[in-house]
């Protein structure tokens, strides 16, 4: 009997040891995580293989498919793992061969449709939000989806060459249809039209395009202002723009506000800072009367001159160009007063340093015309030194009169 067992262990042996796995070489799973010792068939309540272990995880429908429906041979790695390879292109390569751009393991069924508009750049908005797929891919098969391009012009052609309020080919208008058309909109008509090129604001605002436009040639015209409002430039006469030399461009004082007011003019020719900042034009423009005002101070400024007593500015003979003197600081101050370029020098020359307050010389703070030398210049010492002098008066006028630089 041990003779008999010895004999069938050495038959056997080489089907042990040589032995061939129908699944190829590259399988180094146990058998009994899918067999059972009652044979070779795959018992499905007892299998313990994970399929997630692979690079394949079965889910969805996937997970209920008999496995030699993608499996048709044993060598299980021979398998594809693309959908295309086991599903049918009912699409004919029109969106490509990757079934998960737009559906699930779960169902061939597509609910993100107008996602997936999105990702290939041409939103499904407005007009195009409730459009049937065939209404825009009109090809053999309602399920091939030959791309039509982004471009409005590849299915609006016919909108384009058929326009007629305003012509379109005619008055060459662009191609690119969102220039003018909102794509959010759900037509054609004038209120969806996109005007940004020159906003249609406040007084522009017309719903009328032929108020603007010669409605067979939309594309002649000028953007600038006074191709429009020529008229009212040459009518307007508070102020008159045409005498008043204004700019034509009618943006540099007016917003599209209807009336043309309020505006807002450039008042660089006579800057508004400080004591002239004033928002009210009739402060300077008597009656609103913008015509003929003058630019020096003194129309404006006679009665502060004349009633101006420190200094007295009428008995000093002041310069009426306030300019020379003040700043546009409310209240004149502070000013600068240059009594060696006008008048006599005290801040340079031999008088220099030789003063000390203003009363120094002028006596009489209301008269600043009045000036005293004979304070400082006593008759006795100055007589020796104009012995010689013809016609030598000892008196202050006749002193700046021979002495107007303060100069020996």
């Amino acid at each position: 009997m041990q003779r008999l067992s010895f004999i069938i262990v050495l038959i056997c042996c080489p089907f042990i040891f040589w032995g061939q796995s129908p699944h190829g070489n590259n399988l180094k799973i146990d058998c009994a995580q899918c067999h059972n010792p009652s044979g070779w068939e795959i018992d499905y309540d007892t299998i313990k293989f994970d399929h997630s272990s692979t690079d394949f995880e079965l889910e969805g429908t996937h997970a209920i498919v008999d496995c030699k429906s993608c499996h048709a041979e044993l060598v299980f790695e021979n398998a594809p793992t693309d959908c295309i390879s086991c599903h049918l292109d009912v699409h004919s390569a029109s969106v490509g061969n990757d079934c998960m751009r737009c559906h699930t393991s779960e169902s061939w069924l597509v609910f993100d449709i107008p996602e997936l508009h999105e990702q290939n750049g041409f939103p499904l908005i407005g007009a195009h939000s409730n459009l049937s797929c065939v209404e825009c891919h009109q090809m053999e098969s309602s399920l091939i989806f030959n791309r039509l391009g982004n471009e409005c012009i590849e299915c609006h052609r016919e909108n384009y060459v058929m326009a007629q309020n305003p012509n379109h080919v005619v008055s060459g208008f662009s191609q690119d249809c969102v220039e003018c058309h909102s794509p959010l909109g759900f037509g054609w008509d004038a209120e969806g039209i996109i005007h940004d090129f020159f906003p249609l604001t406040l007084g522009h605002d017309i719903q009328d395009c032929s108020a603007c436009h010669n409605v067979n040639n939309f594309s002649d015209i000028s953007a600038d202002c006074i191709a429009c409002h020529m008229e009212d430039y040459a009518s307007a006469q508070n102020p008159n723009h045409q005498s008043g030399n204004f700019p034509t461009d009618c943006t540099q004082c007016h917003t599209t506000n209807p009336g043309w007011m309020p505006a807002t003019i450039n008042h660089d020719f006579f800057p508004l800072t400080l004591g002239h900042d004033i928002q009210d034009c009739n402060s300077c423009h008597a009656n609103g009367n913008f015509n003929n005002t003058p630019t020096d101070c003194f129309a404006c400024h006679m009665d502060d001159y004349a009633s101006t007593n420190n200094p007295n500015h009428q008995a000093a003979n002041f310069p009426t160009d306030c300019a020379q003197c003040h700043t546009t600081n409310p209240g004149w101050m502070p000013a600068t007063f240059d009594h060696d370029g006008m008048f006599f020098p005290i801040y340079s020359g031999r008088h220099e340093d030789e003063w000390n307050s203003c009363t120094d010389c002028h006596m009489n703070p209301n008269n600043y015309a009045f000036f005293q030398c004979l304070t400082c210049h006593p008759s006795g010492e100055m007589a020796d030194e104009h012995e010689d002098v013809n016609g030598y008066i000892y008196e202050s006028n006749a002193c700046l009169s021979c002495h107007p630089n303060g100069e020996g």
